[in-house]
């Protein structure tokens, strides 16, 4: 592959959004109120008592947004459903006004040339199912199944990516140990038996595929490399417990069969005894596995903050986004080739790649935010160093398309390539979506040194 050219023929430029951050209005057109729905409604929950009731109003707004992703050249968007949308009980009746906004918005993708990547779960469950045990209950995983059925007979003929679950690590710990997302609970012995649920949902749901889809489907998990902060003894337990818990917990189970055995000590009685029947479904299930990269780890052990027993940390000096997290290129590079080595090469794509910063008004029409552009551009380039080593490397999705509703932070933390004036909805591309744009026309060479643009770039 030579400089010019860093990437494969085929490789997917794309953008990411989800469905409760962007669209807004999430009880129209017959839809049932998800999980998210009452937690931003519940006072302290969020950041200003912000919600998602209108968010970027993409539920009206699509075909501009369209617009957007066509003239940025994206060869994808990955997007994701509102199951409550199209199921508004989380089961039973199909509520025909919601599947056919989906159904539009990728007719609308698909008019312009851009392949539609859907999400199924992004963590906005129906209400409906939180009242019979949600996650925790056994019959969960048979739900999401039935309602990814769904979808994929209506779609499957115009949508080649599915994605089962986006980041269940997020779900099970964020939102049934540490209660920072929804639903908001903090209890230990919930935490593996959501995050084993999930898991089988995935592979149900791959189940379902195998028999009424043509196309790819896998799942998107979020990982970090783990180093630790000194050579001492506890700083590397420490390490090797938090790569156990953030980057081996949901893929060991899928690509090798078996939990990490870190796990046990970790959770201690809460670890239930999984049924090896159960990990035999989740094996080999899914076409590839999607990544979603921001951060390192840097880890210090903490002997105070069981169960983890583990603090992750900021080096001095190191350059932050607006969420404190470590900007550290390099570990992207780290994170795919680990992949390839341990899971012997799997189809990748980056489905989620971004930062959040503080970006200024808009001026003359403009948006400069240089810090992202830097960002995005040192990612790109890590993407191709590991592309250069041989890793099975299909696509990057930059998050997000969209300044958008970032969960229990409000509106504050903006990280779109295109910033959205809440009070009005104007869209304003920022001087990174430019940057993408040459990106994309260069098949990746604009985000390589000493690139010079070309007439013939596309």
């Amino acid at each position: 592959m030579s400089p010019a050219a860093p990437f494969p023929a085929g490789f997917l430029w794309g953008a990411a959004t989800s469905a409760y951050q962007i669209e807004g209005f999430p009880l129209a057109g017959g839809a049932g109120p998800s999980i998210w729905h009452r937690f931003a409604h519940t006072p302290g929950r969020v950041a200003r008592g912000e919600t998602g009731d209108l968010a970027c109003d993409h539920y009206h707004r699509y075909l501009d947004d369209v617009a957007i992703m066509a003239d940025l050249g994206l060869d994808s968007y990955r997007f994701s459903v509102a199951w409550g949308r199209v199921l508004p009980e989380g089961r039973g009746a199909v509520n025909q006004q919601g599947l056919d906004f989906y159904a539009r918005l990728v007719d609308a993708l698909l008019e312009r040339g851009i392949r539609p990547m859907a999400t199924l779960y992004h963590w906005d469950l129906p209400a409906a199912l939180h009242d019979r045990g949600g996650w925790l209950n056994p019959d969960s995983p048979r739900w999401f199944a039935d309602y990814a059925e769904v979808l994929f007979r209506a779609l499957d003929d115009r949508v080649p990516f599915w994605i089962t679950v986006n980041e269940p690590w997020v779900v099970a710990v964020l939102g049934y140990l540490e209660g920072q997302l929804a639903p908001g609970h903090r209890d230990l012995f919930e935490t593996p038996r959501v995050a084993h649920h999930l898991l089988l949902a995935h592979a149900q749901a791959v189940a379902a595929y195998r028999s009424l889809g043509r196309h790819q489907i896998g799942i998107a998990v979020n990982l970090e490399p783990q180093h630790p902060e000194s050579p001492s003894a506890a700083d590397l337990e420490a390490t090797n417990r938090r790569d156990a818990f953030i980057n081996r917990w949901f893929l060991d189970p899928l690509r090798l069969g078996r939990y990490p055995e870190e796990l046990a000590s970790i959770f201690g009685l809460a670890w239930p005894d999984f049924p090896e029947t159960d990990l035999e479904r989740l094996r080999d299930s899914g076409d590839f596995i999607g990544v979603n990269y921001y951060a390192r780890g840097l880890v210090r052990a903490a002997p105070d903050a069981p169960p983890l027993c583990a603090a992750r940390v900021s080096p001095p000096d190191a350059e932050l986004t607006a969420m404190g997290w470590e900007v550290y290129p390099r570990g992207l590079t780290q994170t795919l080739l680990w992949l390839k080595e341990r899971y012997a090469n799997p189809p990748l794509y980056i489905t989620e790649n971004g930062a959040a910063f503080a970006d200024p008004p808009p001026r003359a029409g403009r948006v400069e935010d240089p810090r992202r552009v830097a960002y995005l551009r040192s990612h790109i380039a890590a993407a191709a160093a590991a592309i250069a080593q041989d890793v099975d490397l299909r696509g990057y999705f930059a998050w997000s398309l969209l300044d958008n509703f970032e969960w229990a932070e409000g509106y504050d933390k903006r990280f779109g390539l295109v910033q959205v004036d809440p009070r009005d909805q104007t869209r304003v591309p920022k001087a990174s979506a430019r940057f993408y744009r040459e990106v994309i026309a260069s098949r990746g060479a604009a985000a390589m040194p000493d690139w010079a643009p070309r007439g013939d770039a596309r």
